[in-house]
């Protein structure tokens, strides 16, 4: 059995190390999506994906999430964790706030992609997208 089979005991997890894995399956998703609409240049990806994964998109999305009661309690309680997770370090282009909303959100995508939801991990992410997209 390889290290990917292994099940890994989420619910012992810090939130950090949630977020960890959430950022990390977010970008996947979110590069996936520009190739997808054709964008193949190296700087133009990077520009685009900005718009998706910085501090500032990621807790705008988790904003509008709660507004309009997207999140079971579940999950509003794995983002509330990661949201409130001390992580030692100081965030250089955000504030602290929206540094730490981002987080809880990419606690919640690593929380998903662990627990092996894939139906809702791909739900929030793509409503993410759509999210991002009706407001740039």
């Amino acid at each position: 059995m390889n290290d990917m089979q292994k099940p890994v005991d989420v619910k012992q997890l810090n939130s950090l190390a949630l977020a960890y894995m959430g950022d990390a399956v977010y970008e996947v998703y979110i590069r996936h999506h520009l190739l997808h609409l054709g964008k193949t240049k190296p700087h133009h990806l990077h520009k685009a994906a900005t718009k998706y994964v910085s501090a500032k998109a990621q807790a705008s999305i988790l904003k509008m999430f709660i507004e309009q009661e997207v999140l079971t309690e579940e999950e509003k309680a794995i983002v509330k964790r990661g949201r409130n997770a001390k992580s030692g370090s100081i965030p250089k282009n955000t504030d602290v706030q929206t540094y730490n909303h981002s987080t809880g959100f990419e606690a919640l995508i690593g929380h998903l992609y662990l627990m092996k939801d894939f139906d809702r991990l791909e739900n929030v992410i793509f409503k993410a997208i759509e999210t991002v997209e009706a407001h740039s």
